[in-house]
Order: structure tokens, then C-alpha cells, then sequence
């Protein structure tokens, strides 16, 4: 079996689950992310793109419906004894099946937590199952339970970070390399990712970002590659990732030379990060990580060039993306706390200019404070 964790673990973790569940006088709990199957029993797929939904009860009675392409699936990577497999048909309609199985366990009339806050819950799969269950239970939205339980990791599961940061470390060095006037982004992008895989490394959850010339100003993926010009700048945010835990860096490289605007904004960046870290300590809210990434650039005139975020959690997650939960933005009340994990980017894009300069890395929260699990230098790098 593919586990990448000891059973004993992944068995703490659903008794922890159910004493939260017990709490909120929970009978069970449909589960529908993937990021949440993975962390409780090894499950790993991409098969959630389809319906299927993981039943763990208070009495920790556990089964998966899926289909039967994540029959062998799920026994290779997973402790689930109990999977149940429905068929696809034009009028298949899973949660009629989910309904009956659930039926046969005793469980109408009884108080039953669901994942709505899930990729792997459509919103048509959604009113299916409100519709398959509204007269034979009561549905609470518990969106959050598993996620809150995932936002503290394990000593096992910081080692898989750390692995993951490294591999960053490595993809970075090789942007670094490669980087220059005449280069393609196409070509940079297959070396970063050689570097994760040669790792051991997994695909990201979402796609590497990277924009140069007036698309460094933009911080969303799109397709089509363009070719470095003598004097340009490249922007990129991407992630190592290992046993699907990712580590993040960001970076604006100038190639050939950086004007002196630009040169400040990276000076205000890595103000900023410093800024941020210091902030991040346990018992504090995070919400105050934003507020010193706003400071420090509002201070230096850069209050419009700025976002309204500057990072968030980051742990197991799957497509369609890297982030997780909670994010860094203002008044944002969690409390940090040993053993998180996230991602500090600082952002600067001056659209008038069309200047962009960006800073960031994946740091741990220990008790005093928070540490950087990368090895590479903040410094403006000009290729």
C-alpha cells in the first residue's frame, strides 16, 4: 500500500475528527474534499472531479462511495475497508444511493455534517443530495471541521513541508540559471519543474505562475509562452510540493537591468516581509500579518500598487489550487499557532509604470515566532 503516513497517525486524526464531531453533536460527516480524505485515511485521487463522498460516523464507522475507476485506487493508497462503488448511467444519481446506504446504517432522522465547501461537491451534486436527504435527515454545513484540524500539522507532515521547500530551493536555482535576455518562459518553466520531479516532487495543485514583460504584472496563470526581451522582468510564484504538501516562493527577476523604480520596490518588499514575519507569532491574530504588509508599503507610497491580501495557509491540497485556509487579510481574527504553515507573498505591481516586484516564501510558526523554510535570499537578482 501506497500510505504516507503510519496508520497510527491516520487513525489519531479520525478520532480526532470524531470528538469534534461529538462536540457539535455530529452523527456523522459526509466528507467531499479530497484534501480531507487524504489527511484522514491516505486516500489520494483525482477521481473527486466526479461524485463521491467519504461517511465517517461518531461511532467511527467509515465507508466511500466512488466509482470504479478509484476501486484499486483507493485499496493501494488508503485504509478504507468499506468502499462502495456507484455506476455511471444517464440517470445515475449517486446520492439516492448515498441515501439508501446510509439508510441500512440507521442514520435517518439523525444530524449529519457535510463538506459543502468542497471542489468535489458540485453545485448540482449539491442540491442532488440536499434533495436525496432532505426528508431523511438533518444536514449542517461543516465545512470547516476537518480543515481547522488540518491547519496544525504534525511532525510527520512539517517533514513532508520541509521536503517541499527544498525542492523550491531547487526549482528557484534553476529559474535563476536559466534566466536572461533571449530565453523562453517555456523553457524556464521545464527546468523548475525537472527540479521537483527529479526531487521526488508532485505537481502543484495549481498551475506555476509566470508573466514577464507587462504580463509580470499579473498573478494568475494563463497559456501562451513569449520569449525574454535584452531589458524585461519576469515574475514568478510556485511551489515545491511533496506527498501533495507545497511550499511556496515568489520572485521578480529584472533581466538585463532594473531601473531605480524598481529597485526601490524591492527594497519596500523585502521591508515588508520582514514586516510580516515579525507579526506572525502564536496567539496572535493573522489578520495582522496584512496589516503590516500594508504599513510598510502605504509608508512608502504604494498603497494603490498594493493587494488586499498577502498570503495564507498551505498544506495537502489538491487541484484546482494551492491555497488553503485561513488567508492573510485584514481583521481576520484566527490565531496563529505552532505548527502552521504559510505562505508570506508580498506584492507590488505599479500598473502605471508597468512595474512589478515581488517577494515571498513559506514559513513555519514556532513558539516565539515564525521560521523561513527557504535557503534563498531576498536579494534583487538581475539576470
Amino acid at each position: 500500500m501506497a500510505l504516507h503516513f503510519s496508520r497510527e497517525e491516520l487513525a489519531n486524526r479520525q478520532a480526532r475528527t470524531i470528538g469534534l464531531m461529538q462536540k457539535r453533536k455530529l452523527d456523522g460527516l459526509l466528507i467531499f474534499r479530497q484534501e480531507s480524505m487524504y489527511y484522514l485515511t491516505g486516500y489520494d485521487t483525482f477521481g473527486y472531479v466526479f461524485f463521491q463522498c467519504l461517511y465517517l460516523g461518531a461511532d467511527g464507522k467509515m465507508f466511500l462511495l466512488t466509482r470504479a475507476p478509484d476501486l484499486l485506487q483507493a485499496r493501494h493508497t488508503s485504509m478504507i475497508d468499506d468502499i462502495r462503488i456507484w455506476v455511471d448511467a444517464p440517470d445515475a444519481n449517486p446520492s439516492q444511493e448515498l441515501r439508501a446506504m446510509l439508510q441500512r446504517m440507521g442514520l435517518s432522522g439523525k444530524t449529519l455534517g457535510v463538506e459543502y465547501e468542497s471542489y468535489g461537491l458540485t453545485a448540482r451534486n449539491g442540491m442532488r443530495l440536499n434533495a436525496a436527504l432532505d426528508d431523511f435527515c438533518d444536514l449542517i454545513d461543516a465545512s470547516d471541521l476537518v480543515s481547522r484540524l488540518r491547519l496544525v500539522k504534525s511532525p510527520a507532515e512539517i517533514a513532508y513541508v520541509r521536503k517541499a521547500a527544498e525542492l523550491a530551493d531547487r526549482s528557484l536555482e534553476e529559474a535563476h540559471r536559466l534566466a536572461g535576455p533571449g530565453v523562453n518562459e517555456g523553457d524556464i518553466l521545464a527546468a523548475m519543474q525537472a527540479a521537483v520531479f527529479r526531487g521526488g516532487g508532485d505537481d502543484p495543485a495549481n498551475e506555476t505562475i509566470i508573466g514577464s514583460g507587462k504580463d509580470a504584472l499579473l498573478c494568475r496563470y494563463f497559456t501562451g509562452r513569449r520569449t525574454l526581451d535584452p531589458v524585461d522582468q519576469l515574475t514568478l510564484e510556485f511551489a515545491g510540493v511533496y506527498r501533495h504538501y507545497h511550499a511556496c516562493l515568489m520572485r521578480t527577476v529584472p533581466i538585463g537591468k532594473a531601473p531605480p523604480a524598481q529597485v526601490e520596490m524591492h527594497k519596500v518588499s523585502v521591508e515588508a516581509l520582514e514586516a510580516c514575519r515579525a507579526a506572525l507569532k502564536p496567539g496572535r491574530p493573522i489578520g495582522e500579518v496584512f496589516d503590516a504588509y500594508a504599513r510598510v508599503c502605504d509608508a512608502h507610497g504604494h498603497k494603490k500598487n498594493r493587494m488586499n491580501a498577502t498570503g495564507y495557509s498551505l498544506g495537502t491540497t489538491f487541484a484546482p489550487n494551492w491555497m488553503d485556509w485561513p488567508m492573510f487579510y485584514h481583521a481576520n481574527p484566527e490565531l496563529a499557532a505552532p505548527g502552521q504553515v504559510f505562505f508570506i507573498h508580498i506584492i507590488i505591481f505599479d500598473a502605471d509604470k508597468g512595474i512589478a516586484m515581488t517577494n515571498g516564501h513559506t514559513v513555519l510558526v514556532n513558539e516565539k515566532g515564525c521560521e523561513p523554510l527557504s535557503r534563498m535570499s531576498t536579494e534583487l537578482v538581475i539576470k
